[in-house]
């Protein structure tokens, strides 16, 4: 039953490495489609569900970073950068944005499979999302969070500064209310599991977050430290 396989979007403007892969992931037990660029990738995207997003960062128009940072505001599908530009910063930002993994192009097909393989594992070992209100504006408490502008704001309308990190747990948060997290399952649903490298742990996360959103961070009655398993988020998210 092919509709079970994991379904992989492989976004790549080269023609001879798009087509190739994705021919090599059908014939190892994955569904597979290419797309020359960001616009088709959104057109494939908008008509069916992917498991997994295998990237190019040097495509023309709309480059990879870009259409990461884009896919992040409204999706949390696993997205793999596949690419020749293999200086550290680049790998940096690509994780920065939200991506699960990052690859050098010249590649070994084998390995590309095991990470594949590695970052659904993980996708599917993490809690799903609740029903949660879709509408961009969400409120909790007496905080409103603009999804479609990823802006916070208090009871007086007065915006409070999120950085793109804190921006990403929140809602992850808000998205799995009254569910005990743990801290590496929150690393793998803001997608910062490399990220830890870069003195960026969930503990100092959360920190920042309460100062910003308790009344109290010292007795924080919005995201509860759950002692040994993790945080979770008490206040219930309802559409504004």
């Amino acid at each position: 039953m092919t509709e079970m396989l994991p379904h992989i979007l492989v976004v790549d403007d080269a023609r001879e490495i798009r087509e190739p892969l994705t021919k090599y992931l059908q014939q190892n037990g994955y569904r597979a489609m290419g797309a020359d660029g960001a616009q088709a990738a959104r057109k494939l995207m908008r008509a069916h569900a992917f498991d997994l997003v295998v990237l190019d960062v040097m495509m023309p128009g709309e480059d990879g970073f870009a259409f990461c940072r884009s896919v992040r505001e409204t999706s949390a599908v696993p997205i793999l950068f596949l690419t020749a530009r293999g200086e550290d910063v680049d790998r940096i930002v690509g994780i920065e944005l939200g991506a699960d993994d990052y690859m050098v192009k010249p590649f070994n097909p084998r390995e590309l499979l095991a990470r594949i393989g590695a970052i659904l594992r993980r996708a599917r070992a993490l809690p799903v999302q609740q029903q949660t209100p879709a509408a961009g504006r969400i409120k909790f408490g007496r905080w409103l969070l603009d999804t479609a502008k990823r802006e916070l704001f208090d009871e007086a309308g007065v915006g409070v500064a999120l950085s793109s990190g804190e921006y990403r747990l929140l809602l992850v948060l808000i998205e799995r209310p009254n569910l005990t997290l743990t801290r590496d399952q929150l690393l793998d649903l803001t997608r910062g599991r490399e990220a830890q490298l870069f003195d960026r742990s969930i503990d100092n996360a959360i920190m920042r977050l309460r100062r910003k959103i308790e009344d109290d961070p010292r007795n924080p009655k919005i995201i509860k430290t759950v002692w040994g398993g993790g945080y979770v988020f008490t206040a219930e998210p309802a559409a504004a």
